[in-house]
């Protein structure tokens, strides 16, 4: 067992040295010298996919006489109304109602009182559609001080703002899935996209500046592509526009590790009680489930707005990796606290607002068994420093480090030096069987 583990490892990096990385989202086909195997692929059916219904429905009723919607246990939309006449509409559509005192009027009201009081890093607030609360919460690097004052303000909107602490710090997950390495630091790509002229990745906005210029190997010589058209803070997403101007083969596939993949069929909004997966090179395959939107994030480096809020886990080196659920792309990694040991939050950028902002189009599988490319939609305990990578490992990092900070491979005015680097860990692809078997439940189809 020990020497065939070593074989798997052996095969898996050196595949990752010639460029044909699966990197925990899109695979990067760009500068191959020997292509990899195709996955193995499967379409995802046994998730219970999210309806929209409640979605809909909302849309429908206005802000004023509803407060967002939810799936529950059962798969079934629950939309949450503040009139009568309202909660018999839901239910003549087919919908669960439940009757609050607040609308979702008020919530974003109290987001937006949030956003306007002075700036406090370590904190985050999220719409919880299931309790009909605003839910403020601080990290560990919060004063006491500056607690008490956001207290003092949403004390001032009223009940309905919860605030809790939380042990963990907000920071940003770089490093990530199968690793893309730059003066930045480490990132996984998160989807494949297309302007119609060029494919590029999807990733975190975070993971570096325009200009940074992206490697598939620890050495610097498998040149993958170089970033632009960032946004962060503010949103976090980028671009990554591949050397040769094409993904290639599998570029709509999402790697989970063991070789296994799933095809990505589209791109669609999360909601609330959706269960979801994530991958990262750090702490592999991980499942959990949407908890809130509209999440704003006072990270150190700056305030991120409209993000996805789950439980899912995730730790410094899953920073633009991909969430999705029944072959449906949903969102890139973005920040969290806490790690996958005790658990704790984590923020994704929607991914259909990327696609609207970047005027790109996500490269999805085909019925025919080919690739097209998708709309883009209308519009805990375990701190780690912000923004920081985990220790750099392997061979020959300072030939790595002398190529990455060359002042010609950044933009221009701006040299961003990691703190460190990380090598590839193909075994941390799934790194419990726990997550082995909740994948298999979801996405049997994957499964031989």
């Amino acid at each position: 067992m020990r020497h065939a583990r070593r074989r798997v490892v052996r095969r898996v990096t050196r595949l990752a040295a010639v460029g044909g990385l699966l990197l925990g989202g899109a695979m990067v086909t760009n500068a191959v010298a020997s292509e990899p195997p195709a996955p193995v692929i499967g379409v995802p059916f046994t998730a219970p996919p999210a309806t929209g219904e409640g979605t809909d429905l909302v849309s429908r009723l206005g802000n004023a006489r509803t407060a967002g919607s939810w799936i529950d246990s059962a798969g079934r939309p629950v939309v949450a109304v503040t009139d009568e006449k309202a909660a018999a509409e839901v239910k003549r559509a087919g919908a669960q109602a439940k009757m609050v005192r607040h609308s979702m009027s008020d919530l974003k009201s109290a987001a937006s009182t949030l956003r306007s009081a002075p700036r406090v890093a370590g904190t985050s607030w999220a719409l919880d559609y299931k309790s009909n609360q605003v839910v403020v919460r601080g990290d560990s690097t919060v004063s006491a001080s500056a607690w008490s004052r956001m207290t003092e303000v949403a004390e001032g909107i009223g009940s309905f703002v919860r605030m809790e602490r939380t042990e963990g710090t907000f920071t940003t997950r770089i490093n990530g899935a199968q690793p893309i390495l730059s003066t930045a630091g480490r990132c996984s790509a998160g989807f494949n996209v297309t302007d119609g002229k060029s494919d590029f990745i999807l990733t975190a906005g975070h993971c570096g500046p325009d200009g940074s210029v992206w490697f598939a190997d620890d050495r610097g010589r498998q040149q993958v592509g170089t970033s632009l058209r960032g946004s962060f803070p503010g949103d976090d997403y980028s671009l990554v526009k591949y050397d040769g101007g094409r993904a290639g083969k599998g570029a709509d596939v999402v790697a989970v590790g063991d070789g296994k993949g799933v095809r990505i069929t589209g791109v669609a909004d999360a909601e609330v009680g959706q269960k979801i997966f994530r991958s990262g090179s750090t702490s592999g395959l991980r499942q959990g489930e949407v908890t809130a939107l509209n999440a704003t994030v006072n990270y150190p480096e700056g305030t991120v707005t409209g993000l996805i809020e789950t439980n899912v886990c995730a730790e410094p080196g899953d920073s633009g990796g991909p969430m999705f659920a029944d072959g449906i792309a949903i969102g890139l990694t973005s920040g969290g606290s806490g790690d996958c040991k005790a658990g704790g939050t984590t923020f994704f950028q929607p991914v259909t607002k990327a696609l609207t902002e970047l005027g790109v189009k996500l490269i999805v599988a085909k019925s025919s068994g080919g690739t097209g490319a998708a709309p883009a939609p209308s519009a805990s305990p375990g701190a780690a420093s912000p923004g920081s990578s985990a220790p750099i490992t392997g061979t020959d990092v300072s030939t790595l480090l002398s190529r990455l900070t060359d002042p010609r491979n950044v933009g221009p005015g701006m040299l961003v030096i990691g703190g460190s680097l990380v090598a590839l860990v193909a075994t941390r692809w799934i790194r419990a069987e726990q997550d082995r078997k909740a994948y298999r439940q979801y996405y049997s189809a994957t499964w031989g």
